[in-house]
């Protein structure tokens, strides 16, 4: 196991590269920052002088060469607008960002997991076949309209939550009051989808011989259900996890924008408004590695549900 996490620690080195490659890039080749920023009506010489000031006169490979180094010392830059340094802005927003995604996803496990198999046991009844609606239902809301939902029906007709701004820490009981409505609205679309999956994988995990082994030598029913058969179709439901976790990063940007939720999506969202590219280009590096990150964690999880798998 150490040795395979070793390995893919060592692959995500020329990935990681080859990210800030086409970060880099690609943020230039979307236009001139400086001009993007003033404008065209600004003299010449203020945006030579800018450029200059920014480092932008140098040649690409120079620029990059520039802010790689400064990446491998654990520094993204300077921020154009909030005169402030890139790595300490991301500091300061991505515990908001970390703890909206952990409990979005929390909402999505604990409910999409027991639905799944409630579905799959009670096939064709009643409740599969509502479980079945609702699930299309949530999968075809968008994130800011499920999120102006739940403000406009919760927060400004019932008035039950705050409907904008954190709290404070999640184990306070008003940052949990703040954050029950943007990590619904980013946990319920993927909900649905996984309470499919799993309804889908215990349908055929339950037919297995082991199963029918089980029952016939008199093993409680729901020992059947949740160690010997839950286990095997959670598989396919990790590796789903590991697919849609960057959804949930996306996710995150828009439902911080709607919220207001002071995470690292709401900076992006500012930052390509004030065409802050340093910002821009931290926070979408940071967004990537941690999808590489927690990739590697939904890997690791296969030999913890299954236990004949084996890294070596």
């Amino acid at each position: 196991m150490l040795l395979y996490i070793t390995r893919r620690l060592l692959i995500l080195v020329p990935v990681v590269f080859g990210i800030t490659i086409i970060i880099f890039f690609l943020m230039h080749i979307s236009g001139d920052p400086v001009r993007l920023m003033y404008g065209p009506n600004v003299p010449k010489e203020k945006i030579l002088e800018k450029r200059i000031e920014l480092g932008l006169d140098k040649p690409l490979y120079a620029q990059y060469w520039r802010w790689l180094s400064q990446v491998l010392k654990g520094q993204m830059g300077y921020s154009i607008h909030l005169r402030d340094s890139v790595t300490r802005l991301i500091k300061a927003r991505i515990v908001a960002t970390l703890e909206l995604t952990v409990v979005a996803l929390m909402f999505t496990l604990v409910f999409s997991i027991p639905l799944g198999v409630l579905s799959a046991v009670k096939r064709y009844s009643i409740f599969d076949n509502l479980g079945r609606f609702f699930a299309t239902f949530w999968l075809s809301m968008p994130y800011f309209w499920l999120g102006l939902l739940f403000i406009l029906i919760l927060g400004v007709q019932l008035r039950v939550l705050p409907i904008s701004g954190r709290g404070g820490p999640i184990w306070t009981a008003a940052g949990l009051q703040h954050i029950l409505l943007p990590a619904l609205t980013l946990g319920l679309p993927p909900m649905a989808l996984f309470t499919r999956l799993v309804r889908s994988s215990m349908l055929e995990v339950i037919n297995e011989e082991y199963i029918r082994t089980a029952r016939s030598k008199g093993v409680q029913e729901s020992v059947v259900i949740f160690h010997h058969a839950l286990r095997n179709a959670l598989i396919p439901v990790i590796t789903l996890l590991g697919l849609r976790l960057p959804w949930l990063f996306g996710g995150a940007v828009i439902t911080e924008t709607v919220f207001a939720w002071p995470g690292m999506g709401r900076l992006l969202v500012d930052a390509v408004t004030q065409r802050d590219y340093p910002v821009v280009q931290g926070i979408v590096l940071m967004l990537a590695i941690l999808v590489l990150l927690s990739n590697l964690l939904a890997d690791l999880a296969y030999a913890l549900v299954d236990p004949r798998i084996r890294y070596k």
